[in-house]
């Protein structure tokens, strides 16, 4: 009997799966290493908190039973750290959840999103879905935002403006100042999706994650995940804070039990270990400086980032320079899959992962210095 091919949607022709980073078990099985550092998925390099370790262990007797669908005790949990109201946050398993939510809510075959780029890859992912098409919104040479670039691109079909701050992979942000602009030019039908994942990362006194729209009506969608300061990503908890009749009509397409219960009893610990947020903003901020100095001795090009990565150009050798670090056993990003083929994108670590990372970076620069 002959196979016959199963059908399925066109737009998934439009749809490329998503490509994380490598696990250090796989590069240790691949080439045979002991050791290998992981600065590629822009995680915590302290690990999670203690206070979320210990609400795990407690909670393990109780896995018999459903987790809390409506994630309470985490909600309110959230809602009094950022002082808003329960019925203005919907929890969801991890920040990519709520993107594709999202979509799934607000957007039609034919709709429009409007998003940067580079940026991060799931916003495209979630309007492709739903047979919307992606405008893009090209950041400045530098990387920067510019906001008549955003405007500009609005028409009748578009729905949402994705705004990711401080940018994935870039490490820049927008400000205030001009987001608050952004918001006051914007016709008021359109979502503004605000992607703070790095927000506790952010330094700069004109820097907003937001929220603090909200409360004033604006059409904002705050995301924010457990996955980067708090060190969580391996239990995938985001969240989003937005008007509650907003919240309301995503909570229509959510599946029921999203969020388990160990990862809701983390989350719930994390958001309160305030020492841990302090440490992690301590190593993370000490470990791009030590990145910084180092490159410029190697006068290698970086962009100034207000996250937890940095961004380096390589140049046509980008993707030889990836593979030669890979060999040594340390994981970067190599930047083509967001259309920069002459970058790697470096997440800080430790003290001692960046000075390893350092020293094999300056290697391969020497070699290739003496080829030439």
């Amino acid at each position: 009997m002959l196979e016959k091919m199963i059908q399925s949607r066109k737009v998934l022709e439009k749809i490329q799966p998503y490509s994380p980073g490598k696990p250090i078990w796989e590069v240790q099985e691949e080439l045979g290493l002991d050791r290998v550092i992981k600065m590629a998925s822009n995680e915590n390099p302290l690990g999670p908190s203690s206070k979320a370790v210990e609400a795990i262990m407690q909670q393990l007797v109780t896995l018999n039973r459903y987790p809390d669908a409506d994630a309470v005790h985490l909600k309110q949990s959230i809602a009094d750290k950022l002082n808003v109201a329960a019925s203005q946050l919907i929890i969801t398993n991890g920040a990519d959840e709520l993107i594709t939510l999202l979509s799934e809510t607000f957007l039609e075959n034919g709709d429009e999103i409007i998003v940067p780029s580079p940026s991060f890859s799931e916003y495209d992912f979630g309007a492709h879905l739903m047979g919307a098409n992606v405008v893009l919104a090209k950041l400045e040479l530098d990387f920067e935002y510019d906001i008549n670039v955003i405007l500009d691109a609005v028409t009748d079909r578009t729905k949402i403006v994705y705004l990711c701050s401080p940018n994935n992979p870039t490490g820049t942000y927008l400000p205030k100042n001009q987001f608050e602009q952004l918001l006051n030019k914007l016709p008021d039908h359109i979502l503004v999706v605000f992607d703070g994942a790095y927000s506790h990362y952010a330094a700069a006194d004109d820097y907003t994650d937001g929220i603090e729209y909200i409360a004033s009506g604006y059409p904002v969608i705050a995301l924010q995940t457990f996955s980067k300061i708090y060190g969580l990503a391996g239990v995938r908890v985001g969240f989003g804070v937005a008007r509650a009749d907003i919240i309301q009509r995503i909570l229509k397409v959510k599946e029921p039990f999203n969020v388990n219960a160990l990862a809701q009893a983390a989350a719930t610990a994390a958001i309160n270990d305030d020492e841990h947020v302090r440490n992690s903003q301590i190593v993370n901020e000490k470990g791009r400086i030590q990145l910084y100095e180092a490159l410029e001795k190697m006068n290698v090009g970086y962009s100034k980032s207000m996250s937890n990565f940095v961004l380096v150009q390589i140049g046509p050798a980008a993707k030889e320079f990836y593979e030669k670090l890979l060999a040594k056993g340390i994981i970067v990003r190599y930047g083509a899959i967001w259309g920069l083929p002459d970058y790697i994108r470096v997440s800080v670590g430790t003290l001692e992962e960046n000075a390893e990372f350092i020293k094999e970076m300056a290697a391969i620069l020497n070699e290739e210095r003496t080829v030439v």
